[in-house]
């Protein structure tokens, strides 16, 4: 796993359209209330996490990046080492999660 910023995903997400998936961890509710535009919600706390994640991602050598509310929460470390144990190669963790996002956008407006 490694750690990814917010800039260096804004990058991959809006001017490179790399191909990645962008992994939503949190539960249903908190997805529900924010998330960043282009994530889906693969809650890590559910049974099926790794079998839903690899459903999606398709290939175990695409590149995800999952995150999860902020720098305090522990659920995207927690997913991101699921997916590793699962075999996916290329994990990357937004360690800033929503709450960075939304903070730097607001600041950039």
């Amino acid at each position: 796993m490694q750690a990814i910023s917010r800039d260096e995903l804004k990058i991959m997400n809006e001017t490179e359209h790399e191909d990645f998936v962008l992994i939503n961890v949190l539960p249903n509710d908190a997805f529900n209330q924010a998330h960043i535009r282009t994530s889906i919600n693969v809650p890590v706390d559910d049974d099926d996490f790794e079998k839903v994640a690899a459903k999606v991602v398709g290939d175990k050598q695409r590149k995800v990046v999952v995150y999860c509310a902020n720098f305090d929460c522990d659920a995207s470390p927690q997913a991101a080492r699921k997916l590793e144990e699962a075999g996916f190669t290329s994990v990357f963790d937004y360690e800033g999660g929503t709450k960075d996002w939304f903070e730097k956008k607001r600041k950039a407006a």
